[in-house]
């Protein structure tokens, strides 16, 4: 879980490389600070709380749905490719910030 602006640059790096995005996004485009307080999704997932009441995902009655099933599967698909560019230690932390998320998404 990249912090600093140093870990979120490489991150970026890292999400071109892989191909997710078209270019090395600018950090500042990439800071998290949680749904809430991001104006947009690009995945739609924040939308979709404010369209269904809830909070977070796992207390929606049809969740897991199509946007989780969606961005999973879009997670399936690059791990071989994220396997490829990354360092030992740069893939591990793909995998608890990534490969983790189903998990995550179902605390």
């Amino acid at each position: 879980m990249a912090r600093t602006d140093e870990e979120l640059q490489r991150a970026s790096e890292l999400w071109y490389q892989v191909g997710i995005y078209d270019t090395v996004l600018p950090v500042e485009d990439i800071k998290c600070h949680g749904c809430e307080s991001r104006t947009g999704c690009t995945l739609g997932i924040k939308e979709c709380h404010k369209q269904r009441g809830v909070k977070k995902c796992n207390l929606c009655p049809e969740f897991p749905c199509e946007i989780i099933d969606s961005m999973l599967q879009q997670i399936e698909n690059n791990k071989k490719k994220w396997k490829e560019v990354c360092t030992d230690s740069e893939y591990a932390l793909i995998c608890k910030a990534f490969f983790e998320k189903e998990a995550n998404l179902r605390k």
